[in-house]
């Protein structure tokens, strides 16, 4: 369909779903494939009008967006456990680019709603990669590695940062196909990699998000003519316990830190890391906890006269929970 003949039919459908009682529906639009602000921005001339503070109509409550991140054209995905470093580089960029193609989204449709009342919901996300082979390619089995979980802890700190107008974000599946976060084989079940970094960031649940500015010196590769950030971020504050995630995607060098925390006190941390010798260790029923977490202290957290330093070693995400004292 044509974004016009479509935003249409959205709207007459959504004339006949009604609320009843208190049973309140929230309406979700169809929206746009990667960076098709003309759908959006189609959808959202519906609703509102550009530049003015009115209230968006109620047609429908949020529009959706896809993104899924390749290493390579669609006609080749590659591999999803046998790749190289440049694989694994490319994989790192397209996953950074999901923060343009939100940011793209929200910039139309703040002109026709800039109260954010309505939502953007990226109810597609995940890796892609070729099927198992032996596999049926119409089911879309395909392994879980280090990589897809960097993918994953990077994603959710860009979530982070959009929180203002995106509402929702489902991975695209949780078992067995694509970025699973649940294998089975026969009788066995099997953790992955990306489950882990859901598990590990589960405390930025219904918490209070806090500003992050990044500073870390040199942590940036060249990758083609592209410059990738290889530092991620995020933080939040629930119940008097702050919550640090970082990922680094250097897949060589570690990442020297400072967490300097303004206005507050942090107490004793407790870190934990996921990482793993290869970028290409997974998961299998033989060997269930290649890649899992484990305490991570020691040299690796410090405590200094500014905060907390870390040392992130390469290809790693790292969480770290400690009390917080608000400086009156």
């Amino acid at each position: 369909m044509r974004a016009e003949y479509f935003a249409d039919l959205a709207r007459q459908y959504a004339t006949y779903c009604r609320d009843h009682g208190d049973n309140k529906l929230y309406r979700i639009a169809s929206g746009a494939s990667d960076d098709d602000y003309k759908w959006t921005e189609t959808l959202m001339r519906q609703i509102g009008c550009f530049g003015c503070e009115a209230t968006a109509r109620t047609y429908y409550q949020a529009l959706s967006v896809h993104y899924y991140t390749l290493a390579g054209p669609w006609e080749a995905k590659g591999s999803a456990t046998d790749f190289d470093t440049s694989d694994y580089y490319r994989t790192m960029v397209s996953a950074r680019r999901v923060d343009r193609i939100l940011t793209g989204h929200s910039t139309v449709m703040d002109c026709y709603d800039p109260g954010r009342t309505v939502g953007l919901v990226l109810d597609e996300w995940g890796t892609w990669w070729d099927v198992e082979p032996g596999t049926n390619p119409g089911f879309l089995f395909q392994q879980n590695t280090l990589r897809d979980a960097l993918v994953a802890s990077t994603h959710f700190d860009i979530f982070h940062r959009h929180a203002a107008r995106l509402v929702m974000a489902n991975i695209a599946q949780t078992v067995n196909v694509l970025q699973a976060m649940v294998l089975t084989d026969g009788d066995a079940l099997v953790l992955t990699p990306t489950y882990h970094v859901f598990e590990m960031n589960k405390g930025h649940q219904d918490a209070t998000s806090l500003p992050v500015h990044l500073r870390v010196d040199g942590a940036r590769r060249l990758v083609g003519d592209t410059e990738l950030e290889t530092v991620s971020v995020s933080a939040s504050v629930k119940d008097g316990t702050v919550l640090v995630s970082l990922s680094n995607l250097d897949a060589d060098r570690s990442a020297e830190v400072t967490l300097d925390l303004r206005g507050g006190r942090i107490g004793e941390a407790r870190a934990r890391i996921l990482t793993a010798d290869r970028l290409q260790a997974h998961n299998t029923p033989q060997t269930p906890e290649a890649v899992a977490p484990r305490a991570f202290d020691g040299d690796g957290v410090r405590v200094l006269d500014r905060g907390l330093g870390l040392t992130l070693p390469p290809h790693s995400f790292v969480t770290l929970r400690a009390p917080l004292t608000v400086e009156g």
